[in-house]
């Protein structure tokens, strides 16, 4: 089942793990908020950044280009791909072009939105994903729950089980440390042995050519430097105009993500290695389609810091796995109806609307006000149920009347008093589930008001 408050249900069933879940979070956002404190013109950087995008965003196609151009000076293949489909192609035609079977990949949510893991794993490709988390996740064959870090969910007891039944650890050893060493050596191995590295893109500069990759374990310059070939793919959206305008983003993607200055490897590729090969891969994927609509336009600012899921109250309690989407969090609600309205129509309705996404957003999307328009535009679509089209048609009618609403108070009061409690909780009404009503009080607070101060106002009283 793919409704979100089913799967978040089932994240909830285990108290313990959904409260450290909350807890981990707020604690990445309070180190987000000193670390905002610490910068003076913090606000005025979030601005320039959503300048920078937004007119980015209004030259795309001019920026490409010359992006494209500096690229191919520069020394690197430029492949262009419409698609999914096209991405996972290019790049198992590059890898076969070279007879290359063994592929290291540092994170990237667009070949994870692409599903390029299984395209090539069922080719019979090995690509090792050389990211803690994201190896982690991979070894338990899960999607990531988190755009930055991808493995939140996970206990260390469960990784220690893991790393013991996949790569021979030490049985029963849950200290942080000697876990990362295990995957250190582990993975050390599979970058000795890569044919091919592939990773994401944080930026493109349009001015040089030049590909930026944000990491905090090196995973990607140890890929890219080991391997003859690599391979960068990018959505079209991460194209900025000047290598300037880079510092921007760069005061503001490490703040916003995980409460620290700067990530601790911010990798500039620009030429492939001597003898070697440098593909760079550019992906529409819907992007062009999303240009297009001005409601949604400015969702495509993002840069995938992660500030949204981790300030979100119904991301921390109900986990990233519930979202059913690679993106998932306030941000992932908004872009995933543009690939699916159906599958995904649900998601905008898993937001309290408190604006607290929008507030923390290091680009400023409106995030909470993007989610409001998903909910209008769905709602039109047919994506509210007939029990809930009649609900509000009868409580439209009910509001719109003094006298209707004071009676169904008064009925809503007796019913709740008086009639057997299984006759209001029970599995047809799926909000008392997790909810349950206050004590029924004597009478509404309209008939408290008119008794204690209108009558008194009437004979003059203050």
């Amino acid at each position: 089942m793919t409704n979100h408050a089913y799967k978040a249900a089932r994240f909830l069933k285990n108290e313990e793990r959904a409260t450290w879940h909350d807890k981990t979070l707020w604690m990445v956002r309070k180190k987000r908020d000193l670390m905002a404190l610490d910068v003076p013109d913090w606000e005025e950087l979030r601005e320039q950044a959503s300048q920078i995008k937004r007119h980015s965003l209004s030259k795309l196609d001019d920026y490409l280009v010359q992006f494209e151009e500096q690229a191919i000076n520069n020394g690197a293949q430029v492949h262009w791909a419409s698609t999914a489909g096209k991405l996972n192609e290019i790049v198992y035609q590059i890898i076969k072009e070279n007879n290359a079977s063994r592929i290291v990949k540092s994170k990237s949510m667009l070949t994870e939105e692409c599903g390029l893991n299984p395209f090539l794993e069922k080719r019979g490709i090995e690509i090792i994903d050389t990211d803690l988390g994201e190896r982690i996740i991979q070894l338990k064959r899960e999607p990531p729950s988190h755009i930055v870090m991808p493995a939140i969910h996970i206990k260390k007891e469960e990784i220690s089980e893991l790393f013991h039944r996949e790569l021979n650890s030490e049985e029963g050893n849950t200290d942080p440390t000697y876990l990362a060493a295990t995957a250190r050596l582990h993975l050390r191995q599979k970058f000795l042995e890569a044919e091919v590295a592939i990773t994401g893109v944080n930026f493109a500069v349009a001015e040089n050519g030049a590909v930026v990759v944000c990491t905090n374990e090196g995973n990607a310059d140890m890929g890219v430097h080991a391997a003859p070939i690599q391979i960068h793919c990018m959505g079209i959206e991460k194209v900025i105009p000047r290598l300037s305008d880079l510092a921007v983003f760069t005061r503001l993607l490490a703040r916003s993500a995980t409460g620290q200055p700067i990530t601790t490897y911010t990798s500039h590729y620009l030429n492939p290695k001597p003898g070697g090969q440098m593909h760079i891969i550019i992906v529409d994927n819907g992007r062009s389609e999303l240009i297009g609509k001005e409601d949604y336009r400015d969702s495509l600012k993002c840069i995938r810091c992660g500030a949204c899921m981790n300030t979100c109250p119904v991301y921390r309690r109900s986990g990233g796995h519930s979202y059913h989407y690679v993106i998932p969090g306030p941000i992932g609600s908004i872009l995933a109806p543009h690939s699916n309205s159906k599958e995904f129509e649900n998601l905008p309705f898993a937001s309290s609307l408190c604006g607290s996404c929008s507030d923390v957003c290091p680009v400023k999307i409106n995030i909470h006000g993007q989610l409001y328009r998903w909910r209008q535009d769905l709602s039109q679509q047919g994506a509210r149920s007939p029990i809930k089209k009649g609900i509000m048609k009868v409580s439209g009618k009910i509001l719109a009347s003094d006298k209707m609403y004071d009676w169904s108070g008064k009925v809503a009061r007796w019913c709740i008093k008086y009639l057997p409690r299984v006759l209001i909780y029970n599995r047809l009404n799926t909000w008392g589930r997790e909810r349950e009503l206050p004590e029924v009080p004597r009478e509404s607070f309209k008939e408290w008001y008119n008794k204690n101060f209108r009558e008194g106002n009437k004979n003059g009283q203050k």
